[in-house]
């Protein structure tokens, strides 16, 4: 027998009862059989983890041969998982989310919420006052070609022709699917914006109102206000509102990192963090939820009446959803 295999063995020989005992525990964690091990054996594999895994280190360090580093890299690997690895199924985490994390996040910064919906508010009533008061404005806030005929220069007809619908499916799906990319880098520029402290996703805010503000006072002026607020409610209620979660989400973190309390500023980042990953995951779905609504709902429902009963509707949905139970705050409980 040669060195090499010679401190194989002696290696093995001195540490292969905790890698066994360790095993055997894995075997039975991953059989679902984990409830038949004792509390002391619980508490003993995070230290036969911990041991296997300085094994690892030091058949590394001193050239072992590779099947025992194999082995050990395997048993650590499957170690790292049972230990540290979440204690639910993937299904089981979607559930919760839906059920109870999604909303109870959206809880947690209720008040950044309300700064960001002002601030995207402020940004609707000063482009409608400028734009009212003088034409000019219009094309400040919104360029010709995004604003697609809709602008000071339209005849009354053509803006109510605008506003209609169409029945062609075709047409409505790439319109749908070009939408909620569209309205998807929003929400995230409105979100990543937030770290540098919080003054670019309140400009990212303010600007998207001066947009809204800007079409809303043209169509006022040919008398068609009411007909307006309705192609835009029945998707803008749920498009706007996720928005403003995102630019939330962007404020919960930015002020955390300027102001991190009695933390560390990287915890205080961190602890953010995870309530905005929980909001920004929730933006996502209700941005595809306002997308179906732009480009098939507002296209095919072409009565102003009912696309008020829509966004209505979804206003209200959303209202409970986040906020029917006021008590609980976003926790994060680590998988340790």
């Amino acid at each position: 027998m040669d060195s090499l295999d010679l401190r194989s063995h002696r290696f093995r020989a001195e540490r292969e009862a905790d890698w066994s005992k360790l095993e055997s525990f894995l075997d039975l964690f991953e059989r679902g059989r984990g409830a038949q091990l004792s509390d002391d054996d619980v508490v003993a594999m995070p230290v036969l983890y911990r041991a296997t895994l300085s094994s690892l280190t030091t058949a590394r360090a001193v050239s072992l041969d590779q099947d025992l580093i194999a082995y050990l890299e395997s048993l650590c690997t499957r170690a790292y998982f049972c230990v540290y690895g979440p204690r639910t199924t993937l299904w089981e985490r979607v559930v919760a989310f839906f059920a109870r994390d999604w909303a109870v996040a959206t809880r947690t910064i209720w008040v950044e919420t309300v700064v960001a919906a002002i601030i995207g508010l402020l940004g609707v009533v000063v482009a409608f006052v400028l734009v009212s008061a003088g034409s000019e404005w219009f094309f400040d806030f919104i360029p010709a070609a995004l604003a697609g005929g809709r602008d000071p220069d339209a005849t009354t007809a053509a803006l109510q022709h605008s506003l209609a619908g169409t029945h062609d499916a075709q047409g409505l799906t790439v319109f749908t699917s070009f939408l909620f990319t569209h309205n998807s880098e929003i929400a995230m520029l409105a979100f990543a914006l937030g770290f540098a402290c919080c003054l670019p996703t309140a400009f990212l805010l303010f600007t998207n109102g001066l947009t809204l503000g800007a079409l809303y006072a043209v169509f006022v002026r040919h008398g068609l206000g009411v007909e307006f607020g309705g192609w835009v409610l029945i998707h803008g209620v749920t498009e706007l509102f996720a928005v403003t979660l995102a630019g939330a989400a962007g404020f919960h973190v930015g002020w955390a990192l300027a102001f991190p309390g009695n933390n560390t500023r990287l915890e205080a980042v961190k602890s953010a963090g995870r309530v905005a990953a929980n909001v920004m995951a929730g933006v996502v779905v209700m941005l595809l939820v306002a997308g179906l609504l732009e480009g098939f709902g507002r296209q095919l429902i072409t009565s102003t009446a009912l696309r008020y009963a829509v966004a209505m509707a979804t206003g209200a949905g959303w209202l409970f959803f986040f906020y029917y139970r006021t008590g609980e705050r976003f926790e994060h409980t680590p998988n340790i």
